[in-house]
């Protein structure tokens, strides 16, 4: 007559007990089959390696951002031939020939070696495992010319070297070039817009310089190709600076008329400041601004009583120093758009830092017409050396090293 009692109090202990084990069974099995299913938070924060092994996290840590209220672009160029070049000309195969100065010739390596060091804090150490993580599952593009092509070279090929063969590709697809590194499902990309706005040197590889037709006021076919994108930086400067004067079109494609660059650089910039309004999500999406690439085309402005180009120069240029290629009424009109501007653009201001650098360029061991200079050619580097154009592994790293430094100060480890 005791027994049945006792064991209806045994059940009754039990029962909790196995209804919390079915719980964490249940439990368990959502988690699983969520990782299976590649929809996991966890996959898409960390992503999933091949033969499911997990990657190990990347953290953005207090040490990898630079002190709030330093100036990175006041600074000196530091002899560093330990930690630089961060990559070499052999090491990474999406360089073009126009800037592989040492496989052209060049005799001497001494621009590769050199770190800009701000005055009042330090950068951070670039760590291409942290971009690609800031990166990740994002979009980065450079808009511009040529210069600015360099610089998107530049950052592939500071970031290429941690992505195993296999896992990364590269494809041409004019305007654009496309970087994608596919297990982080990233890309960097470059888009050909030498003026922002439309032109008709806006194909990729059919243009020239020498006539110049700008649309001041369109720029929705360009536009089309940056909708979305996670993090744009333009640049466009040395396109105007040809001549004082340039043809263009405001309102009507069939009113030609001749404006002054300046004025005709300051619509253009409107019209991109209203673009950025009409389809940029501050929240999501970042946008840079690059300050003018300065030129040395005369020795003269660093060396007085010379006559000659940046060619066989193997040193930056110590003390104050602003060269006349670097227009200072184009820098207020960068500066007034941006300050008027509705959307947030950081502004990076790399113009004094790469003033400095006379040595850089590419000179005679670059390429004109998109071919090598001939023998005839390099005897005469005063008419043929660019001194527009630079050297990679070289300056335009700096620039990417900034721009590294700001896509980590506001970065969230969790997303």
């Amino acid at each position: 007559m005791t027994i049945k009692p006792s064991l209806d109090r045994r059940i009754q202990t039990l029962f909790p007990v196995a209804l919390a084990c079915l719980l964490v069974l249940g439990t368990a099995r959502l988690v699983l089959d969520s990782l299976k299913s590649n929809q996991s938070s966890i996959f898409r924060v960390y992503g999933r390696q091949e033969g499911g092994e997990y990657k190990k996290p990347v953290f953005v840590l207090p040490e990898d951002r630079f002190e709030k209220g330093c100036d990175v672009f006041e600074g000196q160029w530091v002899w560093d031939n330990v930690s630089r070049p961060l990559y070499t000309e052999e090491s990474c195969p999406y360089l073009v020939k126009q800037t592989t100065c040492q496989r052209n010739g060049r005799p001497d390596s001494f621009y590769q070696d050199w770190r800009w060091q701000p005055h009042a804090c330090k950068l951070p150490r670039f760590d291409p495992l942290k971009l690609l993580d800031v990166l990740r599952g994002k979009r980065l593009m450079f808009i511009g010319d040529s210069v600015q092509r360099g610089q998107f070279e530049s950052m592939v090929c500071m970031v290429q070297s941690v992505i195993p063969d296999g896992k990364k590709s590269f494809h041409r697809i004019p305007p654009m070039k496309i970087f994608k590194a596919e297990e982080y499902n990233a890309s960097i990309e470059y888009y050909w817009a030498p003026f922002i706005v439309e032109s008709i040197s806006d194909h990729a590889t059919n243009h020239t310089v020498l006539k110049r037709l700008v649309n001041l006021d369109s720029i929705a076919k360009h536009g089309k190709s940056w909708e979305g994108v996670d993090v744009l930086v333009f640049e466009s400067y040395v396109w105007w600076m040809y001549k004082p004067l340039i043809n263009a079109t405001h309102g009507s494609t069939d009113d030609i008329q001749e404006y002054n660059v300046t004025t005709a650089y300051k619509l253009a910039l409107e019209t991109w400041a209203k673009w950025l309004e009409s389809n940029i999500n501050s929240i999501k999406q970042k946008v840079f601004f690059m300050s003018m690439s300065p030129t040395h085309l005369w020795s003269w402005e660093w060396r007085p009583g010379s006559d000659e180009s940046c060619f066989n120069e193997s040193y930056p240029i110590e003390g104050p120093y602003w060269g006349t290629g670097s227009n200072l009424q184009i820098m207020k009109i960068v500066d007034d758009i941006l300050r008027e501007s509705k959307i947030n653009v950081t502004f990076l201001n790399i113009t004094q830092l790469s003033e400095y650098r006379k040595d850089g360029h590419t000179t005679i061991y670059g390429e004109r017409k998109g071919k090598l200079l001939t023998k005839e050619q390099r005897s005469d580097p005063k008419k043929f050396a660019d001194c527009i154009h630079w050297c990679l592994p070289g300056v335009p790293d700096a620039w990417n090293e900034i721009l590294y430094a700001y896509l980590l100060q506001n970065h969230q480890n969790f997303m």
